[in-house]
């Protein structure tokens, strides 16, 4: 498989799902023009939620009504559109470079380094275990794209193949249950770990 039927084939499944949130992280990357259109009308057809991380302008444009942006690790609701951003970013860029100070006291930085450090370490336990149920849930929703794959293929609802078919949709039940769990777990975690 090309990059580009990889990406239709997992949105052909999230479709066939039918899901009410849609996280997208460069949708575009892989896709022809054609494709491109077509996943902009499906997703300002999307009646659910949808998170997109993208460079892809004109996706941005034509699907998103509210913007996040990230200064200085932290996310904030943006009050405008690309093109606000922009100036915005343009603007700030030459404010910081008249702000900035070559005399920096270098006991500030050591203070800030050590006040870092001091903080990877209280956290470090909380992101391991991120971490860890980050790698459960890409395994757990890798089994389901495969599961959903098998589901597609016409030979499994033949009469011959009801035990695999039985077995595969028991999985996919179970699985579902085991990743919203696991992603009920991480969205906890991730709240605590933001709060400290």
């Amino acid at each position: 498989f090309s990059g580009g039927e990889k990406v239709r084939l997992a949105l052909a499944t999230i479709a066939w799902l039918k899901p009410n949130l849609l996280l997208l992280d460069e949708p575009t990357n892989h896709l022809d023009l054609d494709m491109r259109q077509a996943l902009n009308v499906a997703l300002q057809e999307f009646e659910g939620a949808i998170i997109i991380i993208s460079h892809d302008r004109y996706l941005l444009n034509n699907t998103v009504n509210e913007f996040y942006a990230i200064n200085k690790g932290r996310l904030s609701l943006f009050d405008g559109d690309l093109k606000d951003y922009e100036k915005q970013v343009q603007n700030g860029y030459a404010q910081t470079a008249a702000q900035e100070d070559p005399s920096d006291d270098r006991t500030d930085r050591r203070a800030q380094r050590q006040q870092a450090a001091a903080r990877r370490l209280q956290l470090a336990p909380l992101k391991k275990q991120i971490n860890s149920l980050e790698q459960n849930m890409d395994k757990v929703s890798g089994r389901l794209v495969k599961i959903e794959e098998l589901l597609l293929d016409g030979y499994l609802y033949e009469e011959e193949n009801r035990a695999r078919l039985k077995d595969l949709l028991q999985e996919q039940g179970a699985l579902k249950g085991q990743l919203e769990e696991l992603e009920e777990t991480w969205l906890e975690l991730s709240e605590q770990y933001q709060e400290l």
